[in-house]
């Protein structure tokens, strides 16, 4: 029987001299702004994604030019904290060297720039290492960017975890120097032979893996969602350890039943020391069974669900030379962020930024990016991005408190949400992204106004629903975690979902598919109603839409999903 043919990618990663590709060459050549096919997968290990602007792309095929192209750089930020001098780098670099002159706060507590042209490409990446910053791996089939609770300080636990989030993240990088030699013009310094990858090995992940520290009881990283995740557990507010989580990932495809998301499955507790060897079993046993013939098929959850729970948590204690613990008690709660100034117990305070959509720029009335510069250029602690596309002035001494307000207010940083919206995400979806198939970072607000005005008119506004947009089923914004999740069918239709809890430690359900505005509209109206007439006492609303039987609940994606 002959051997199934591997995905394409595996091909070009095998053949790619450990990353390196012919991006060089492709870097210096002017007559296309685009890159090859081959390198174009190739370059997201290198932290981007060529891209081109869809509102043009008709215009410009009648003109006969090629697409208008682009590329979309995700910089890698463990825990998602930067300092004020390295934000104003990052302001400088957007502001010059891209065409959108913005920063925008993405769901996995980092930053990313729009509208870069190829020949900004190389600049912009020394810009970033200026900066101590970079953005290797922050794409491609290896750990993305760790992320973790935004708050390290406000504990001595918050502390321990942030660290645990580095080290996750600096230990698991990529040992190629690709990224140094192609990027940073520094020599070659091994041959292929001597040139090994300890961890992900000649061709790396089958697909792409994230990881999350969450410290309860905030959820706010959506742990479950996570390839891998660590629930810190604490005694006396000090950490003795992790509950271990795997096989949550959000994508799925359209039409195709045997793609879905799921959450992780708690594998148990394990010791602070022996952290990164589960970390590093995990992986390897992902790179070792992982699909790597179907790349819908190649995520972590698909790896456990085919070779089982059981067997898979074997393989990973043996990998590991450590067995799982009994997984210890915690309480997992609010996925939101503490909007306005909480103080911590080092007697510093911490102010939390709304930002819609996690669009950092300069509005007509509403100059935030102006804003972030002006507090960058003045503030003594540091910045922290949100999972939840938000940002936190954090570490900020009572003295100072009035002037960051004044500064933050007189530049519309300072804004009242209502529970819901301050709950609620989207992803960037159209013009630029090539996957897209409905709007959602430019539609959400005017959507969230609509959906705020349901839930006045019901006597719900205090209620906090997580809504959540995308533009495609690849998830980016979590929306199948969402108690309303809008999901991209077509311009102007989404698919509605409903059923997952407030908490985040349960999937939601097709409710309605292929439907516009207006009749999504009708039928949270409806669904509005029932809920505020027939709500029990703290009842939230995912649970409401499942104790009612208004949808059926998720508890076996494999077999729940799509049925």
């Amino acid at each position: 029987m002959s051997e199934q043919k591997l995905a394409i990618n595996e091909y070009l990663k095998t053949d790619s001299d450990y990353l390196r590709g012919t991006i060089k060459e492709g870097l210096d050549s002017q007559v296309t702004g685009a890159f090859s096919d081959g390198d174009q997968q190739l370059i997201k290990f290198h932290g981007f994604y060529q891209q081109d602007d869809r509102d043009l792309r008709n215009e410009r095929k009648a003109q006969k030019l090629e697409p208008l192209y682009s590329f979309m750089l995700r910089a890698r930020v463990p825990g998602g904290v930067c300092t004020p001098e390295q934000w104003l780098g990052v302001d400088k670099i957007a502001t010059e060297l891209t065409s959108s002159n913005s920063i925008r706060l993405t769901t996995r507590q980092t930053f990313q720039y729009h509208g870069i042209p190829k020949r900004n490409l190389k600049t912009i990446i020394q810009g970033l290492d200026r900066e101590a910053l970079d953005s290797i791996a922050a794409c491609g089939d290896v750990n993305r960017n760790v992320m973790c609770n935004p708050n390290p300080v406000e504990s001595r636990l918050h502390a321990q975890a942030f660290e645990w989030a580095k080290k996750l993240s600096d230990h698991l990088l990529p040992h190629t120097q690709a990224y140094a030699e192609i990027w940073l013009d520094k020599e070659k310094l091994l041959t292929t032979e001597d040139e090994v990858e300890p961890v992900y090995g000649k061709t790396y992940l089958p697909r792409k893996f994230k990881m999350a520290v969450a410290v309860p009881p905030d959820n706010d990283v959506d742990v479950y969602t996570n390839d891998l995740g660590f629930i810190a557990v604490a005694d006396n507010g000090e950490l003795v350890g992790f509950n271990l989580v795997a096989g949550g990932g959000m994508g799925s495809t359209h039409g195709e039943v045997e793609t879905f998301p799921r959450l992780a499955d708690d594998f148990g507790f394990i010791k602070p020391e022996d952290t990164m060897k589960f970390a590093e079993a995990v992986m390897t046993v992902q790179r070792d069974w992982g699909n790597r013939v179907n790349r819908k098929r190649s995520r972590l959850k698909y790896t456990i669900v085919d070779h089982g729970f059981d067997a898979f948590k074997a393989e990973v204690e043996k990998r590991a030379g450590v067995k799982f613990e009994a997984p210890r008690d915690v309480t997992i709660g609010d996925r939101g962020d503490r909007y306005g100034w909480v103080k911590g117990v080092d007697e510093k305070w911490h102010l939390t930024l709304f930002i819609e959509g996690g669009r950092i720029i300069d509005y007509p009335g509403k100059p935030l990016q102006t804003g972030m510069r002006e507090l960058a250029k003045i503030h003594k602690g540091d910045f922290r991005m949100t999972s939840n596309q938000n940002i936190i002035i954090a570490g900020v001494a009572e003295a100072d408190k009035s002037q960051i307000e004044q500064i933050a207010a007189n530049h519309g940083l300072l804004v009242d949400v209502s529970p819901s919206r301050g709950h609620s995400i989207a992803c960037v979806a159209l013009p630029t992204c090539p996957l897209a198939m409905a709007e959602a970072e430019r539609y959400f607000p005017e959507f969230m106004d609509k959906v705020d005005a349901l839930q006045a008119r019901h006597g719900i506004a205090e209620q906090a629903i997580v809504v959540r947009m995308t533009g495609c089923p690849n998830g980016c914004a979590r929306p199948f975690a969402a108690e309303i999740g809008l999901v991209g069918k077509a311009p102007g239709r989404y698919n509605l979902y409903l059923g997952a809890n407030f908490e985040g430690t349960r999937l939601n359900k097709l409710y309605r598919e292929n439907i516009q505005e207006a009749e999504i509209l009708a039928e949270l109206d409806a669904l509005f109603e029932g809920y505020a007439g027939h709500r029990l006492t703290d009842e939230t609303f995912g649970n409401y839409c499942v104790r009612s039987e208004v949808i059926k609940p998720v508890i076996d994606a494999a077999r729940d999903f799509h049925g």
